[in-house]
């Protein structure tokens, strides 16, 4: 039969059933549904000879409209070729998946303190291969790229000079018109000088130019590493007989370590000048007794502390930025995600 012919409540389907009349054949079923709402339909396949996936696809359909309208569809007469090609363009339902038991309290205890182990002791396998190839490189200057360090203290420190200087200005000079409010109602307006020379070199100093450089360098140390782990430039570099690390991090090291001292020095500066504004400006006090007055009360262990203080807080941007950078994995996204988790830390 090459015709489709649908009698009372039952229908022959033609001997092609395919792509070329199957929306048809679907159509005018679905239109006899909707007209006459039948108890059960019957489909014969006594005379199809030839069946494709579209085919199959419109008998599912069709048993789903028959199932929303209350129709019992029944199927006669396939044969084994039929009923070969239902199975192959079938589809195989499965059970949904269940969803797994939540861990309890002292699983996703154990859990954390697993992964803070593991995190430590990869923490400090890098530190030690970072530490070791730093002194190796002192020594063995062809493992890094020549002029790579001065490069990257142009990048670090030079270009970071104007927010610093902005900032460690605005640290100083708000240090002192707090402090000078009240200083002046006992007539110690001298001792602005103490309080912000003091402030700025011991703590102030070290502490926002670091914040400054981690934002601004850290950020984009983590994200550089992090892209070069993602595009696989780490394992090419391996391939080719260079190790990353002294080819890579090292001089990034040396960089910011040489660098963030002396930020920090001319971060405590202007800071320090910062103060001077307010101390000729509200307090009506000269120029050299204020510079005296700074120079007087620094000692060497302050001097020394800032010192110690940038050098530490250089070696841990350093250390954050390659830690969370060769962390990454999964794409674009990770690279945000660890160039945010450096700075973090």
């Amino acid at each position: 039969m090459s015709q489709f012919v649908i009698q009372e409540n039952f229908a022959y389907l033609p001997e092609e059933f395919t792509y070329r009349n199957a929306q048809k054949i679907y159509s005018r079923l679905l239109k006899y549904f909707r007209q006459n709402r039948p108890p059960e339909f019957t489909l014969d396949f006594q005379y199809v000879q030839k069946m494709d996936s579209a085919a199959v696809s419109v008998l599912r359909l069709l048993q789903r409209q028959a199932e929303k309208r209350g129709v019992a569809l029944r199927q006669e007469n396939k044969s084994p070729a039929i009923l070969r090609i239902e199975q192959l363009f079938g589809v195989t339902h499965r059970q949904p998946l269940q969803k797994p038991p939540a861990p309890g309290f002292f699983e996703r205890l154990g859990d954390r303190g697993f992964a803070f182990f593991r995190e430590m002791f990869d923490g400090l396998l890098l530190m030690s291969n970072i530490f070791y190839w730093a002194f190796a490189a002192v020594f063995r200057k062809k493992i890094r790229r020549p002029g790579e360090v001065i490069r990257q203290s142009l990048l670090i420190g030079v270009n970071a000079l104007p927010i610093v200087s902005l900032i460690a200005f605005l640290i100083g000079f708000i240090l002192a018109l707090q402090s000078a409010a009240q200083l002046r109602q006992f007539g110690a307006n001298i001792y602005v000088a103490d309080l912000v020379a003091i402030a700025m070199v011991s703590e102030m100093g070290p502490l926002i130019t670091a914040i400054m450089i981690a934002g601004r360098s850290g950020s984009a140390i983590a994200a550089e590493i992090s892209t070069m782990k993602i595009s696989e430039e780490f394992d090419a570099l391996q391939v080719m007989g260079i190790n990353p690390l002294p080819y890579l991090i090292i001089p990034k090291l040396y960089a910011i370590v040489i660098t963030l001292p002396l930020l920090t020095i001319l971060a405590n500066v202007i800071g320090i000048l910062g103060g001077l504004f307010i101390g000729i400006t509200y307090l009506d006090l000269d120029i050299l007794p204020f510079i005296h007055e700074v120079i007087s009360v620094l000692r060497y262990k302050e001097v020394f502390i800032f010192v110690i203080k940038s050098i530490t807080f250089a070696v841990i941007i350093l250390f954050a930025g390659a830690h969370y950078g060769l962390k990454a994995r999964e794409g674009a996204e990770d690279v945000g995600r660890m160039t945010t988790a450096s700075v973090v830390t």
